[in-house]
């Protein structure tokens, strides 16, 4: 029971270090990575309850740079694995939704001083060596990215607690914010270490249960964030982590009588599936199941003709090409002026020649690997395709080279055609597509828009490019709808927690914005209490005289 009202140490966005030739961090970076590297192969559990579960089944982790290389085994789990996790959840639930608020906020404040300070390393080296991330890139994402949701989310934990309703003369009204009655299912992505730790600390923080099923090609880093939990002192069960093929997990837990919410990131066509087959069991379930989940992206660049060419070049180049274009907020589709498009080329052009690709454990290297076989494959196929057609030509970049691991030139096609493929579906990979319109006058500059807006049925992130005010709100007034984090001047990628809530609606997710107060008001269940202090002893009222 607490005994005072608390406040939480107000949350600062952690530093992201630089990785400069002679810092301390680089070298230590580069000492754990080859540690890592050079390592005996790791056994990755499952983590059901107390109990730490290997089967027979291995599935092998290898870096997408180098896939002939081993860094070891995580076991695939069963039906049956799935509903242990479960009765795991349930049973952990009852002392860990009654455990006060702050003391469940102290364990995740702690996870978020482990990461950004003993655990900095590993976390990094980790998501270099299984996601192919570079060492900036991995910074920004597994060290500074999740202490920020980890801090941020339980300073907001404090803020929904406070918000309390009036009380009238004799009445004391209250507000309690209840764990969601059941468990969580959350399911995570390879390409961003925070969110697959984020997805099933939010809940858990805010007093739920949860069994999480991570990508298989992120379990590697996956096992660090659960040392990172266990280290913090997070209760068994109360995260339990299963590794199983998807349809194997959705048997069980889709019809499961407590299954209370989904916290989903990944593909489009998989979320629209789990909220079906949801909607298929509603009446098996003992709550509505929240569903919440963010999913993929076609997101744009708008350059108007009053843009910076430089500023422009640059946007593209890292909005497109950093961590390979796997983010759900890469620039993949940018509408260049006809005015300003052969000097944005050239610039972009010329700077393209100096992107170094190769293994993370060069840090010179701004391009790696993308993440799997299935991936290149598909990539490479959207290359092929506009080599071959008519109406579109590559500009940069093209090459494929699977022999060491699954890399993908940064890759720039120009298309004549706005409803090109590649201008329409989503990649997830280093390709932007360019279309280049007529901007004789505004009203050109007005249609335009309406076509950015119209061409996708994503809509996460885009940006304009513009000196012209006037054109700024233009864009912003004609493209609200086509993105839930639109940038003025600067690429569409790198939302910071606590400064720019990230989510969008249409086919890219519900918008529930992860990195605000938003998101943690999905996994509770508020109960009014209202407590008379002294009862009424007549039921007749004045009127009634």
């Amino acid at each position: 029971m607490a005994h005072g009202t608390f406040n939480v140490p107000y949350p600062i966005n952690e530093p992201v270090l630089s990785y400069a030739p002679g810092s301390s961090e680089r070298e230590a970076l580069q000492a754990t990575y080859k540690a890592m590297y050079d390592q005996d192969p790791i056994e990755v559990p499952m983590y059901i309850g107390s109990q730490r579960i290997t089967t027979s089944n291995k599935q092998t982790m290898s870096p997408p740079h180098e896939h002939g290389k081993v860094l070891g085994h995580f076991s695939y789990g069963t039906k049956e694995h799935v509903q242990q996790a479960i009765d795991a959840a349930l049973e952990a639930r009852p002392a860990w939704s009654s455990l006060g608020w702050e003391h469940r906020a102290a364990i995740f404040l702690k996870a978020a001083d482990l990461v950004a300070g003993p655990y900095r390393a590993k976390i990094n080296a980790a998501t270099m060596l299984s996601q192919g991330k570079n060492c900036f890139q991995a910074e920004i994402d597994a060290s500074c990215e999740f202490a920020d949701f980890l801090r941020f989310n339980a300073y907001y934990a404090q803020e929904i607690h406070a918000q309390q309703p009036e009380s009238s003369d004799g009445l004391w009204n209250r507000l309690e914010y209840r764990a969601l009655e059941g468990f969580v299912f959350a399911i995570t992505p390879f390409n961003f270490t925070a969110i697959a730790g984020n997805l099933p600390a939010v809940a858990a923080l805010m007093g739920n249960v949860v069994v999480w099923k991570p990508s298989d090609t992120q379990v590697y880093s996956a096992q660090v964030i659960m040392d990172i939990f266990q280290a913090a002192g997070l209760p068994d069960g109360v995260i339990n982590m299963v590794t199983c093929e998807g349809p194997v997990a959705g048997e069980v837990v889709f019809k499961n009588r407590d299954l209370a919410g989904l916290h989903f990131t990944g593909s489009t066509g998989v979320f629209r599936h789990l909220w079906k087959t949801i909607g298929e069991n509603l009446e098996h379930y003992r709550s509505y199941p929240r569903i919440v989940g963010e999913t993929g992206g076609k997101d744009f660049v708008v350059a108007h003709k009053s843009a910076d060419v430089k500023a422009v070049a640059t946007g593209l180049i890292r909005g497109a090409f950093e961590y390979q274009g796997q983010k759900c907020s890469a620039a993949s589709r940018a509408y260049m002026p006809k005015s300003l498009w052969p000097a944005i080329k050239e610039e972009m052009v010329r700077e393209m020649a100096t992107l170094q690709m190769g293994s993370p454990a060069d840090f010179g290297n701004f391009i790696n690997a993308v993440i799997d076989r299935r991936s290149f494959d598909k990539i490479k196929g959207y290359i092929e395709h506009a080599s071959q057609a008519q109406d579109a030509q590559i500009v940069a970049g093209g090459g494929c080279d699977d022999s060491v691991g699954y890399f993908v030139e940064a890759t720039v096609i120009e298309t004549s055609n706005p409803h090109f493929k590649s201008m329409v579906e989503e990649i997830f990979g280093p390709v932007l597509t360019v279309y280049v319109y007529n901007d004789r006058d505004e009203s050109s500059f007005e249609d335009l828009l309406d076509l950015v807006d119209s061409t996708s049925e994503y809509a996460l992130t885009g940006a304009i490019f513009s000196n012209d005010r006037y054109a700024l709100d233009l864009a912003s007034k004609k493209l609200e709808n086509a993105a839930g984090n639109f940038y003025l001047n600067d690429k569409p990628t790198g939302a910071v927690v606590g400064q720019q809530p990230f989510g969008g609606a249409r086919g890219s997710g519900t918008n529930d914005k992860a990195g605000s107060f938003l998101n943690l008001l999905r996994w509770v269940s508020p109960r009014t209490i209202k407590e008379t202090l002294v009862s009424p002893t007549d039921y007749r009222y004045p009127f009634l005289g």
